[in-house]
């Protein structure tokens, strides 16, 4: 709905890692250190450019998930207005996707930091 910020700094990320992954009917949650991220549109794991997971609302998540918990961030990239990529060590990219005009699709908030960014 209101796009990622390509100026979006999440350095914070780097070298954080996530103990959990909490799943609702209609979002996915995770946090990487003081980084918070609750998401509503599809994620995506790739792995050498091959697709090896999908969250969906609705759907429990592929099971390769647990394979992102305890693995340290190494970058991110933000390649377009309207995807963030996540890389781990393990070599598995979390896309996160804003997919909607019309609502939001994440909320990415920061411990001490301002208001949550909203896309």
């Amino acid at each position: 709905m209101y796009r990622v910020p390509l100026d979006l700094d999440l350095s914070a990320i780097v070298g954080e890692f996530t103990t959990q992954v909490r799943v609702g009917q209609y979002d996915v949650q995770f946090t990487f250190g003081r980084v918070n991220f609750s998401v509503q549109s599809p994620i995506k794991l790739v792995r050498n450019g091959e697709v090896i997971g999908i969250w969906e609302e609705g759907r429990w998540p592929d099971s390769i998930f647990y394979e992102t918990m305890n693995v340290s961030v190494t970058r991110w990239k933000i390649p377009n207005d309207q995807t963030i990529v996540i890389y781990l060590e393990n070599d598995i990219e979390i896309h996160l996707t804003d997919d909607s005009d019309q609502y939001e699709c994440m909320q990415i908030s920061v411990e001490d930091g301002p208001g949550p960014v909203i896309i």
